[in-house]
């Protein structure tokens, strides 16, 4: 019995995937990349923007063809999407056998089994369930890092997000439970563990009455083989001086932080929901700058926000051209219904978005290149992610490097290299987001 599972949209979706895997696998099933040869296809959805929810659509209705025109027999839809629109994807789509929601991944066994007997089935838990953890796990991320999703849902209820709606308030998966499946990644192989959730900042506040983030990160950094700890999602309102001192103290917790901030003018801050203002977010900076100066901080932006005028793109502009992020993304605003953006007046023109978008990304891409000329000379410890094909040469990432939003380290060295190894590199050259380097015991001027 062959089963092809499809994960869409965010690394919190990918680690709810790897736990259906390592569930059916404990089981036996074995799984297949290609359509023709599947049995069952699952497919984890996302319906966080527009484009987001249509890539989920198209997925599952070319899928769906499969019944007819292949060898499939049975299609399950997973995830946000399926939370969302369970009933419209049961009318529009006949085809889909069954729903399985945010909360319900510990039911994928008996689904996949239900379906095989013809039985088709929803499984939509209360969004607000208790998080499941401890459950076998699959890593599909090739076995040298992976996501460690400390927490489930969000209760910033910003004006433009469903999160809360579709995966529920938040709640923080239990320390001991983390640590005990960090050390099983790292025995498997894993050496860089990044910490995902809505909000990894708040991590802790339900369950223990205050942010435990500091104290996680410490219990992780005992783990003796684990070499990086990576954090993403840290809202900037939530970054304590205690957690500074961590990221300073323990030498495997990165100096990144990823710090999504959407916006830089307080009128367009506020009516988005956020927390914070202009002034606040530049104090943050300029805190995290001189505590830790080597500090890489990513964020990401909305344009094309509900009442988004010239000025508060110049605003933005300016914002970003003094802050000089080391990474910066920018989504256009997407209108989804049942949020209180949605319903705003002066919704901004599609092309406006884009053109707006456009114009940030073309101020941060040369920031961004000129931060990565800066780099030639350093010295950076780096982990090898995989050969370069029919050439001599590795591709690498260092701390400043996230994987699959980040740039890359492209190693000239005919050593031969595994992936998951770490080397020290002499930074000797840049091009564009990436860097060019070259062995450090093997560099010449």
């Amino acid at each position: 019995m062959q089963i092809l599972f499809v994960s869409l949209g965010c690394d919190k979706n990918l680690v709810d995937t790897e736990m259906m895997l390592g569930q059916l696998a404990e089981k036996g099933y074995t799984f297949t990349d290609d359509e023709d040869a599947a049995d069952v296809a699952v497919v984890n959805s996302c319906c966080f923007i527009n484009d987001a929810k249509e890539e989920s659509i198209n997925t599952i209705l070319q899928l769906a063809e499969l019944k007819t025109t292949g060898n499939l027999k049975a299609l399950i839809v997973c995830g946000c999407l399926a939370q969302r629109y369970s009933s419209e994807i049961q009318s529009e789509i006949p085809e889909v056998d069954a729903i399985l929601g945010t909360t319900a991944i510990d039911q994928i066994v008996e689904v996949v089994e239900g379906v095989l007997n013809q039985n088709s089935e929803n499984r939509l838990e209360d969004i607000n369930r208790e998080c499941v953890y401890g459950k076998p796990r699959s890593v599909t991320t090739g076995g040298h890092f992976a996501y460690l999703k400390i927490a489930e849902g969000c209760n910033k209820r910003c004006t433009y997000c469903v999160i809360p709606s579709v995966r529920g308030s938040y709640r923080s998966v239990p320390m001991e439970a983390l640590v005990t499946e960090a050390k099983k990644l790292v025995a498997g192989g894993v050496k860089e563990l990044i910490l995902v959730a809505q909000e990894t900042t708040l991590y802790g506040i339900d369950l223990y009455g205050e942010k435990m983030l500091p104290e996680l990160l410490r219990k992780l950094a005992k783990i003796e083989d684990l070499k990086w700890i990576r954090l993403l999602y840290c809202y900037p309102e939530e970054i304590t001086d205690e957690l500074i001192e961590v990221m300073k103290q323990e030498e495997k917790v990165c100096n990144y932080l990823d710090m999504p901030i959407q916006h830089a003018s307080d009128r367009i801050l506020k009516r988005m929901g956020r927390r914070t203002r202009r002034e606040e977010l530049e104090a943050t900076i300029e805190k995290l700058r001189s505590e830790i100066p080597d500090i890489c901080l990513r964020t990401t932006l909305i344009s094309g926000f509900p009442g988004e005028t010239d000025k508060d793109q110049e605003e933005v502009l300016a914002f970003v051209n003094e802050m000089e992020f080391d990474r910066l993304g920018v989504f256009t605003y997407s209108q989804e219904e049942n949020t209180p953006a949605a319903e705003m007046p002066d919704q901004v023109e599609e092309e406006v978005k884009e053109e707006r978008q456009a114009e940030i990304m073309e101020l941060q891409q040369d920031i961004a290149f000129d931060k990565a000329e800066s780099l030639i000379g350093q010295t950076m410890l780096a982990m090898i992610e995989g050969k370069v094909a029919d050439e001599n040469a590795y591709v690498a990432r260092t701390y400043r490097d996230a994987p699959n939003v980040d740039g890359y380290l492209f190693i000239n060295t005919r050593r031969e290299l595994m992936t998951g190894d770490f080397v020290m590199a002499r930074i000797t050259g840049s091009y564009e987001y990436d860097l060019i380097g070259e062995l450090e015991d093997e560099f010449t001027e």
